[in-house]
């Protein structure tokens, strides 16, 4: 008997992995990275390692452009911010249908616990799911299995009832006192683990929205730095450390513009997006590169503005902009 598990990353679903494991089902787990993973890695979430020490095969799938469309249209809507939870389960759970047939899987396993998410995990949103999916009786919640109506699993026998649980609602409380129980350990990515349900996050998705387009690029540049709309076609990109500004010049694309202290001038590297020669603008954007200059007490700040591709560089003298200009122009 073989089934899928929908991992992830977090503490629910390794729960729910070692609860069935324990029944003597071979398991395949799918760990589904999307462009809005918090632990964004090549190899898939950090949880990964988990798998590989469990001895459970498992499947990275990565979501991209299918998923930003996704996210600009949700069949179902959003949640508080721009979170589309009810079709991320959807698409995982076609994804995982698909599959099913390929790696001769009878069921699915998910980590879902009623009442948890209020958007994704009531029993109404469940059967919605199953209904879109196609999967009626074929998902299996090991911790909430008592409190929801039988799956085939069950009625057949495949699983050992007696494992089962009746966990709901919000608190981790029951699943952390298990994880003790069965030595589960150094489990990451605690809830939340969606950029889309953060409130921060959420305001430069719907700034992208308004003026500019959601693209995987753009998806990549909303992860990082301070981010300040300018005017309607100029959004700039300050970086917060060494790390992001190294990675904003890998975002650098035709027609960008970009701002950084010179000489010995400790200060970040920004990234300007849809500057078109206006006058005084590029005032505006070194201004605010000036205001996180270590040297921003001492007066004019000299800014070096460069347009690849290029390479033409100017310097500016600046005085940092004010702060109240700047949380008004702040995303």
């Amino acid at each position: 008997m073989r089934a899928l598990v929908l991992f992830s990353g977090g503490l629910d679903s390794l729960l729910a992995l070692r609860i069935i494991k324990d029944s003597g089902i071979e398991l395949l787990a799918l760990n589904f990275v999307s462009p809005f993973c918090r632990c964004n890695r090549k190899d898939g979430c950090s949880a990964v390692g988990q798998l590989k020490k469990i001895g459970v095969d498992f499947k990275l799938i990565s979501l991209k452009e299918e998923y930003i469309e996704m996210v600009k249209a949700p069949k179902f809507g959003y949640g508080s911010n721009v979170n589309p939870c009810l079709d991320c389960r959807i698409m995982m759970f076609k994804k995982a249908k698909q599959i099913m047939a390929e790696a001769d899987a009878k069921f699915i396993i998910t980590g879902e616990v009623l009442g948890q998410r209020p958007m994704s995990q009531q029993k109404r949103q469940l059967e919605l799911i199953e209904k879109e999916t196609g999967l009626s009786g074929l998902i299996l919640r090991p911790l909430s299995a008592k409190l929801l109506p039988k799956t085939i699993p069950e009625e057949e026998g495949w699983v050992k009832k007696e494992l089962l649980l009746a966990l709901s609602g919000r608190s981790r409380v029951s699943q952390i006192s298990l994880a003790k129980e069965i030595n589960v350990k150094d489990y990451p990515c605690p809830s939340g683990g969606c950029l889309l349900t953060d409130p921060g996050f959420s305001r430069r998705v719907k700034d992208l929205f308004k003026y500019s387009e959601l693209t995987l690029q753009e998806a990549e540049l909303a992860k990082i730095g301070r981010h300040f709309r300018i005017n309607e076609k100029l959004k700039l990109v300050v970086g917060r450390d060494k790390i992001e500004n190294e990675h904003l010049f890998s975002l650098i694309k035709s027609g960008d513009t970009y701002f950084m202290p010179q000489d010995d001038v400790a200060g970040p590297t920004a990234l300007a997006r849809g500057l078109n020669g206006e006058i005084g603008i590029d005032n505006i954007c070194a201004a605010i590169v000036a205001r996180y200059c270590d040297r921003k007490d001492e007066g004019k700040v000299l800014i070096e503005k460069c347009s690849p591709p290029s390479e033409e560089r100017t310097v500016l003298s600046i005085e940092p902009i004010m702060e109240d200009e700047l949380d008004s122009l702040r995303i």
